[in-house]
Parts: C-alpha cells; structure tokens; sequence
C-alpha cells in the first residue's frame, strides 16, 4: 500500500518509501540504464536492498522519497544524503527509470526536494554529482541552478574505463533568488 503523500508537484509526488516498494527499488537499481549513471556497478539483492531500507530511509539523518508520477505510477527516487549538519550542506542523489526518462519527472522531484532542503531543513548549499559522460543529468542540474565546481578525475569505474565525476552545487540565495521565487517555475 503507497505511503501517504510528503510533497507534491504537478506531475509527481514525493512518498516516503515503504517496505513495499523494495521489489520496485531492487528491479529498477539492477538495470544498466540505472546502475551505469549512479555509479554502482555491483547487483543489489533482496537483502542488501532491505539493508539500504533500513539503514539509509529508515535510518539516516537525510531523506530518500519515491517519485511517483500519474496513478501513482513508481517512477524513481531522490535523496538527501551526506548531510553534513555544521556546514548546512547535503548531497542530492536520484534515478529514473528509463521507460519514464525525459518527462521532466527528474526535475520537479529534485526541484520539489531542493526546496524542501532549503526552506524545511535549513540547509545552506546542495550537492550533486554526475559522470561526465552524463550530460542529460547535468544539463537537469545546469537548468535548476546548479553550478559545475570541480571534476573528480578517474572517480569511479564503469564499464572497462576509469569515468571522471563532475560535481556541482547549489546555495539557498541562489535558489531562493527573486527570480526563482517570482515565476514560481525553476526548471
């Protein structure tokens, strides 16, 4: 049974996860299309995934919510994690499956989330961070604000090669800025 909706956007709503989404979050983290950009290269069973579940939603200091889209279709998930409490900072993590790529659902999910970071959490910057070879994802961060700050070279590795990690950031004046606030719109 879906959980009760935490925020809510024009095309989607962020949910708590539940214990009933795992099989969703199992199947969809193990396609290439999901596990390529997010830089996990390894499979993730039922346990492990019940081990993130209870660890990482259940648990941690950041939120993960589950991006549902029309009829509470399960789409994705976006993340606060890597909170970092002194400095007023997190790092914002998601993924969309593919056959639900390119409707602007990641951009609302993660718009809806920095918002709520900023205005409901206090925090004072965002984090993001993406391969190079992913230009969808940083042309989705670029459109929300986000600022390219540096490259991590040879970061991870993915599919035979080292990959280099582009990070960006955010800060709340920038994303609270008249011109955000006034159009309502921050895509």
């Amino acid at each position: 049974m879906p959980g009760p909706p935490f925020l809510e956007g024009e095309t989607v709503t962020l949910r708590p996860i539940e214990e009933d989404d795992l099989a969703f979050l199992q199947r969809a983290v193990n396609d290439p299309a999901i596990w390529r950009p997010i830089g996990r290269p390894e499979p993730v069973n039922a346990v492990q995934e019940r081990e993130f579940f209870e660890e990482q939603v259940c648990g941690g200091e950041g939120v993960s919510l589950l991006v549902t889209a029309e009829n509470a279709t399960r789409v994705g998930i976006v993340s606060l994690t890597r909170v970092d409490h002194e400095a007023g900072c997190a790092e914002v993590g998601y993924w969309i499956e593919p056959d639900h790529q390119r409707e602007g659902y990641a951009s609302e999910a993660v718009s809806l989330l920095a918002t709520y970071g900023f205005d409901q959490r206090n925090f004072h910057r965002l984090e993001a961070r993406v391969f190079d070879w992913n230009e969808g994802s940083q042309q989705l961060l670029e459109s929300l604000g986000f600022k390219e700050e540096g490259v991590f070279r040879d970061r991870a590795f993915i599919d035979g090669a080292y990959r280099n990690a582009v990070w960006y950031g955010l800060l709340a004046e920038e994303w609270n800025s008249a011109e955000h606030r006034e159009t309502g719109n921050r895509d």
